[in-house]
C-alpha cells in the first residue's frame, strides 16, 4: 500500500498532519480569548507547513528562496507580535515561535527527516500544554538554584570532554576519569538533595532515607540534635540505622559506575549490609512512627552543585588519591587500612571513589575491597560517636550500639577478603 503512494505525497500528508495539530493546540485556546487578537489556527498553520515544503522543494532551482521564505514568514510574525502586544502587552511569542517552527517542519520533512519532525512538533505541542504546570515550576525554583544547575552543566558537559583522558604524572592520574567521578557523586548527591525538599516533611524515617543519599553523617547529626526535643529513642536509633543502610547502598552505585572489578565482588556485598540495616532499622522504628513526628529540617543547607562543593571534592580525591599510592608504596597494606580507618572519621566518598579508579592497577583488587569495608565501618563508628554527643542519653547510647554492631557486621566479610 506504501508503494502505491507517491514519496512526495506521503511527505505532504505528513505535513499537514504534523502542521496540523500545532493548528489544533493554538485553536484550543481561541475560546478563551474571543475578544483578543490570536495568530493562526487550524487553517494557518497547515498553509506555513506547505510553505516551507514548497520553498524547500524548489530551493534546488532556486537557492535564496528558503531564506527569502524563512524572512517574510519572520516578518509576518513580527508584525503579528506588535499587534498583539497593542491589545495585551504582557502577551507572549509562542504563538509566533510556533509559526516559524512550522515553516521549518515542511523543510525538515522535505529532506526526510520523519523522525526529527515528529520529535520536534510533540515537544513543541508539550511545551505549548503544558503552560502553567511549567510556569508553576519556574516560581518554585529559586533564581539561585537554576543559576548553580547552570555553572554545573558548565563543569560537566563544557569542561569534562576536554580534559585530556590518559594517566599524568607516576601516580597515573587521569584527569578526566577524576572529573567523572566529581560530576557523578555530585549528580547523585543532588538529587537527594532535591527530592529531600520536594517531600517535606513526611516523617523522621523518609527523612532518613533521603538525607542519607546526600550525606549519611550530615543526616545522622541531624537526627541527632532533633531527638533531644521529642525523646523517641527507638524511632530515631532506628531512623538513623536504616540512613547509614542508605549509605552501603550509596556506595554499591559509585562502586558499580567507576570499577567493574569491584562491581563483580563488592557491589552485591555493600547492597545486601544496606538492605539489613534499612530493613532491621525499620522494624526497630516503625512501632513509634506513628503521631506528629516532624521530621528535622533539611540536612543538605547546601546545594551539592555548588561550584566551590565541587572543587573542595575534586581536591579531596586528587590528595587522597596521591595519599593512597605513596602509603601502598612505602607501607604497604597495613597502611592503607590505617588511611581507611582515618578516612571514616569524616567522608568516605572521595577515598572509596580514589580506591575504585586504582584497584586492580596498582592497588590489589582485594586490597581495596578490604579497604573500602574497613571505610565505611570506621563511618559508622563515627556517626555512632556523634550520636552520643548530638542526642539524649538514650537515643545515643541505642544509636551507637546499633551502629557499633553494623560496623562488626560489616567488617566480617574482611576475614574471606584477607586469606
Amino acid at each position: 500500500m506504501r508503494d502505491l503512494i507517491p514519496a512526495d505525497a506521503q511527505k505532504i500528508v505528513l505535513v499537514l498532519l504534523l502542521s496540523f495539530l500545532i493548528g489544533l493546540e493554538h485553536e484550543e485556546h481561541r475560546p478563551a480569548v474571543r475578544a483578543h487578537y490570536l495568530f493562526g489556527g487550524v487553517r494557518t498553520f497547515p498553509l506555513l507547513g506547505i510553505l516551507g515544503y514548497t520553498a524547500a522543494l524548489i530551493s534546488p532551482s532556486y537557492p535564496a528562496i528558503l531564506s527569502v521564505g524563512l524572512g517574510a514568514v519572520g516578518a509576518l510574525m513580527f508584525l503579528s507580535f506588535q499587534h498583539k502586544l497593542k491589545e495585551t502587552p504582557t502577551a507572549g511569542i509562542t504563538s509566533e515561535a510556533s509559526g516559524m517552527l512550522t515553516f521549518l517542519l515542511g523543510a525538515v520533512i522535505y529532506e526526510e527527516h520523519f523522525w526529527i519532525a515528529t520529535t520536534l512538533v510533540v515537544i513543541g505541542v508539550l511545551l505549548l500544554e503544558l503552560k502553567t504546570g511549567l510556569e508553576g515550576l519556574a516560581k518554585r525554583i529559586a533564581a539561585a538554584e537554576i543559576l548553580t544547575f547552570t555553572k554545573f552543566l558548565l563543569l560537566s558537559a563544557v569542561i569534562l570532554p576536554i580534559l585530556p583522558d590518559l594517566p599524568l604524572t607516576r601516580f597515573q592520574f587521569n584527569p578526566q576519569k577524576a572529573w567523572l567521578v566529581v560530576v557523578a557523586i555530585s549528580g547523585i548527591s543532588y538529587a537527594g538533595y532535591t527530592l529531600e525538599r520536594l517531600v517535606g516533611d513526611r516523617g523522621i524515617i523518609l527523612s532518613a532515607v533521603l538525607g542519607s543519599a546526600y550525606s549519611s553523617t550530615a543526616t545522622t547529626i541531624a537526627l541527632s540534635k532533633r531527638s533531644r526535643e521529642q525523646r523517641l529513642p527507638r524511632l530515631y536509633s532506628g531512623s538513623i540505622l536504616v540512613g547509614s543502610g542508605v549509605m552501603y547502598i550509596r556506595l554499591a552505585i559509585l562502586v558499580s559506575i567507576f570499577s567493574t572489578t569491584l562491581r563483580t565482588q563488592l557491589a552485591l556485598l555493600l547492597c545486601l549490609l544496606g538492605g539489613a540495616a534499612i530493613l532491621f532499622g525499620f522494624l526497630w522504628a516503625k512501632p513509634y512512627a506513628k503521631g506528629p513526628h516532624h521530621a528535622p529540617a533539611a540536612v543538605a543547607e547546601k546545594n551539592p552543585l555548588e561550584v566551590h562543593s565541587a572543587l573542595l571534592f575534586a581536591a579531596l580525591f586528587l590528595g587522597l588519591f596521591m595519599l593512597t599510592h605513596l602509603i601502598l608504596e612505602r607501607m604497604g597494606s597495613s597502611g592503607l587500612y590505617g588511611l581507611s580507618f582515618l578516612t571514616g572519621i569524616t567522608d568516605v566518598d572521595p577515598f572509596i571513589l580514589g580506591l575504585t579508579q586504582s584497584a586492580g592497577q596498582y592497588t590489589p583488587v582485594n586490597t581495596a575491597i578490604i579497604g573500602i569495608l574497613i571505610a565505611a565501618a570506621s563511618n559508622n563508628l563515627a556517626k555512632g560517636a556523634y550520636a552520643l554527643g548530638f542526642s539524649d542519653r538514650e537515643t545515643g547510647k541505642l544509636s551507637f550500639t546499633l551502629l557499633a554492631i553494623l560496623a562488626a557486621v560489616g567488617i566480617i566479610p574482611i576475614f574471606y577478603f584477607g586469606r
